[in-house]
């Protein structure tokens, strides 16, 4: 069983001007998403910024959020390090505070080789009982998990059961359910190619635009799941312009820079990103407005 089928957010967390966790605010973000009908709450991820995280801020984020969602829809924990060590420990504690599931990215700066990828998945899994998302975003970590060895990961492992592709290659996609005989669960990690990953058997998205538009992207994937392609990809289609708008700069600078406006007081992200640029801000905007979304 797939832990979600559908739109799950990467939640941003929101911060005070000093910088510290604004618990108050997500917890608002939360319950805005739970209302637009997200699938899934994915926490402490990349658009979470858990990179700049101390571990208690990590573990204190998750545990908030699992308090939080109280079993309306899943809470899977990004726990991912380029520390085995490190990683294992995140995710025991993310399971030790309730999290449903864990987003376990690939190990960044390290380059392991795809032995080393086994090896480092294999021990975080056989660490904790709660399911596993692999998470593999190579053009943020430099390191790409090919389908020949995810498919051995799900095949040898019973808890991992998913994978977050986002390195934008619908082929490798392919490769990998063909190779998987369908039966991994695949999320889109990229939100503007959502509809061709739900066409190759996918269950849904890991979804950064869900932050300002959690009913739209809910809606698209839940379409095509329906079995209503048109109008699936007509919203993916006319999301194009957003996505765009979303990653002119790097997530999750121009996200949070839409919370904003939209009112939800997401804050500044953590340095060393900086706030949005203004001509490109200004585009957000446009966009944000043509699509009803201010």
């Amino acid at each position: 069983m797939a832990i979600f089928k559908g739109a799950g957010v990467a939640i941003v967390t929101p911060m005070k001007e000093d910088m510290s966790i604004n618990f108050e605010k997500l917890g608002e973000l939360i319950e805005d998403q739970i209302a637009g009908k997200t699938d899934s709450i994915i926490i402490c991820g990349t658009t979470g910024e858990s990179s700049t995280m101390s571990h208690e801020e990590h573990i204190e984020t998750i545990r908030y959020c699992v308090e939080k969602v109280a079993g309306r829809v899943p809470v899977i924990a990004g726990t991912g390090s380029n520390s085995t060590s490190e990683a294992i420990y995140l995710s025991k504690e993310a399971e030790r505070v309730g999290s449903d599931g864990l987003l376990v990215v690939t190990p960044y700066y390290n380059k392991a080789t795809q032995n080393g990828l086994y090896e480092h998945f294999r021990v975080i899994a056989e660490a904790v009982s709660i399911p596993i998302i692999l998470y593999n975003v190579p053009g943020r970590t430099g390191c790409n998990l090919l389908p020949a060895t995810t498919a051995r990961l799900f095949n040898d492992i019973d808890n991992i059961v998913g994978i977050k592709e986002a390195s934008g290659n619908v082929g490798q996609a392919a490769e990998l359910m063909h190779l998987t005989e369908g039966k991994i669960d695949l999320y889109s990690g990229n939100d503007d190619i959502v509809v061709p990953l739900l066409s190759l058997g996918g269950s849904g998205v890991i979804s950064v635009v869900s932050n300002i538009a959690p009913a739209f992207m809910h809606n698209m994937v839940a379409s095509y799941l329906a079995g209503d392609v048109a109008k699936a990809t007509k919203l993916q289609l006319d999301c194009i312009p957003l996505c765009g708008a979303l990653f002119c700069e790097v997530n999750p600078i121009p996200v949070k820079a839409g919370l904003n406006l939209q009112g939800f007081q997401a804050g500044p992200p953590r340095l060393p990103l900086t706030e949005m640029e203004p001509q490109n801000q200004e585009r957000l905007k446009a966009v944000m407005a043509e699509m009803g979304l201010l």
